[in-house]
């Protein structure tokens, strides 16, 4: 079994991660796009030819199944990615876990990209799965690219900034961009108020490992022998997993994986 996954950077890392708990044997190829990074800031058309590109580079490979470890590009790449690729290669997009945040009730904060925040996309995700539950839409100035660069002074300062515009009452905080969830605990603890029931993180890495498991026919095994490889590749070449990956727990368990030949 091979999984694939994809995004500019190292926001890839936790559903990656997800993915080699779940099926510890799976073969991995993480397609990444240093020379086109970030993507936020480019227009959809050129977003979405890089993701094209970077999602070929994976499919070279012959992956079971495609992961779009990013949200911006599943936003405005997916339908692209999936015309090109599906039906030989099911795509699995990451949304937001906008509807399990609100099934639980209370106030809920979403942290996202500024460019994401207040967007029609995310408007309507909460607009389908979150009616009747406050939602307050909370932009994160400068956290992906921080997190990104494994930038310990800006990651604190974002992350504190975004936590100052955080309702007081919020129980419930969504990563809306995965390079969040690879800093999910300086979040719950800056959120965290003090005398609170403890606040819970929606992330998306387990769901999105869990459906492209269900969309291949597997079922998690996360018993069976650490016998998967890795393969990077940075925009087209392969290579090997940036510096700042290592940084987290995600990059740092992806380190000890063999690499594949």
């Amino acid at each position: 079994m091979k999984i694939a996954l994809m995004d500019s950077g190292i926001g890839l890392l936790a559903a990656t991660a997800a993915v080699r708990r779940l099926r510890p044997d799976a073969h991995l190829v993480l397609s990444l796009d240093p020379d086109g990074m970030p993507w936020g800031p480019r227009t959809p058309q050129d977003l979405t030819q890089r993701a094209v590109a970077v999602a070929a580079a994976a499919a070279a490979h012959r992956p079971d199944a495609l992961i779009v470890g990013c949200n911006t590009a599943t936003v405005h790449a997916l339908p692209a990615l999936r015309a090109r690729l599906e039906p030989g290669i099911p795509v699995i997009g990451t949304v937001p876990a906008i509807k399990p945040a609100a099934a639980g009730g209370g106030t809920v904060a979403i942290w996202a990209t500024p460019a994401t925040t207040g967007s029609p996309y995310q408007r309507n995700l909460i607009r389908d799965f979150a009616e009747g539950v406050r939602v307050a839409e909370v932009p994160c100035f400068g956290l992906a690219e921080a997190v990104e660069h494994a930038d310990e002074a800006a990651i604190e300062v974002a992350v504190a900034a975004a936590a100052a515009l955080t309702p007081k009452d919020v129980t419930t905080v969504v990563l809306g961009c995965t390079h969040y969830e690879l800093v999910a605990e300086r979040i719950r603890t800056a959120v965290q108020r003090p005398g609170h029931p403890p606040l819970v993180l929606h992330g998306s890495a387990g769901a999105v490992a869990a459906q492209a498991l269900r969309r291949i026919g597997e079922q998690p095994a996360p018993e069976v022998a650490a016998s998967g490889t890795l393969t990077v590749i940075l925009s087209g070449r392969e290579g090997a997993l940036p510096d700042p990956a290592l940084a987290y727990e995600e990059g740092r368990l992806l380190q000890a994986i063999a690499p594949a030949r």
